[in-house]
């Protein structure tokens, strides 16, 4: 039984040895992640001119600006992600939330207002807050507010298209109304029994460790989401023919199907989608706001999140539902203010 013992104790030590470890080890690799095909699209600019290749050189271009011009608001973003989850508690949120559905919903909507995040960081909050008693409506209504209309989204928003300060309005307001109308939706259908909330808290043992674990994985999921886009963005410009994008861009129908559609592959973090969409600026401007209100609320990565924090069930029903309001929502403020 000693030597049992024993061999457990060492087990446990070297457990928590590990899981100490891992958000240091995760703070080194992310900055890596974010920097090395940034460092690597400098270098190759410097040295495409003895291949004469001006159409690498263009790429590198504006993969280049697309990135430098969205890290800071990225790096913002992380912090503020990562202090939440440090100092914010989901009781303290769920202190101001009305019990009421229909007064709950809206109030969870201004609370995402206050309290800016990432997309990767509002599903576990939420699903916390639905373990602490908030009703789950709201926590899904704070789910698609926090990262569509906070002030970050908003600056970077207004920085990425600085002659087109509606755009920032209209963005706010239809990321808003997508998220109270999906709210309201979810409370009216009854639908909770679809949710399969893990009531267990996973807090780490100081504040400080759950804000370096929350801020480097934030950096990493969001770092690596916007080099794909800006690689994405930058290729799409220089790989498909100019004529090809402008019978794209000249059809509106057309250009919102696919902006929908690269807004959910892409990936692209909140703080960071606005440069992306200013570097494709042959399209209109409501096909550019269906690509930022429909981002923050509905891709892929949000999709797996979704389906391991509430359950598979859930997922197949909130993600369709929300694509259809949030692009139906920023067609229709497209449509009125830009």
């Amino acid at each position: 039984m000693t030597d049992m013992s024993l061999v457990d104790d060492v087990h446990e030590h070297e457990h928590d040895h590990h899981s100490h470890d891992a958000p240091s080890r995760f703070g080194v690799v992310g900055p890596i992640m974010v920097v090395a095909p940034l460092f690597v699209a400098l270098l190759a600019r410097g040295r495409v001119g003895a291949l004469d290749a001006d159409a690498l050189r263009l790429w590198s271009t504006l993969f280049v600006s697309i990135t430098v011009q969205a890290l800071p608001f990225l790096a913002l973003g992380v912090v503020l992600s990562g202090l939440i989850a440090a100092f914010v508690s989901p009781e303290l949120v769920e202190r101001f939330v009305p019990k009421r559905p229909a007064l709950a919903v809206p109030a969870a909507g201004v609370a995402g207002l206050a309290l800016p995040g990432c997309e990767c960081g509002s599903v576990p909050i939420a699903g916390r807050l639905m373990s602490a008693g908030t009703p789950p409506a709201a926590a899904l209504t704070f789910l698609l507010a926090a990262p569509a209309i906070n002030p970050v989204v908003l600056v970077s928003t207004a920085v990425a298209f600085p002659g087109d300060r509606m755009l920032v309005l209209a963005r706010f307001l239809a990321s808003f109304v997508t998220a109270v109308a999906v709210g309201w939706w979810w409370s009216r259908r009854g639908a909770d029994n679809l949710i399969e909330v893990d009531g267990h808290r996973h807090d780490g043992p100081s504040r400080f460790l759950r804000f370096s674990d929350t801020a480097s994985r934030d950096l990493v999921h969001a770092g690596g989401y916007l080099v794909v886009g800006a690689a994405a963005a930058a290729t799409l410009q220089l790989v498909i023919p100019r004529s090809a994008l402008d019978v794209v861009a000249d059809n509106e129908l057309l250009s919102i199907l696919l902006f929908a559609a690269l807004a959910v592959l892409l990936s692209i973090c909140s703080e960071a989608d606005a440069f992306v969409a200013a570097g494709l600026p042959q399209f209109s401007l409501t096909s550019r706001l269906v690509f930022l209100v429909v981002g923050p609320v509905i891709d892929l990565k949000l999709v797996a999140m979704q389906s391991g924090v509430f359950g598979r069930r859930f997922a197949m029903v909130f993600a369709p539902v929300t694509l259809v309001v949030a692009t139906l929502s920023a067609v229709a403020f497209g449509q009125v203010f830009l």
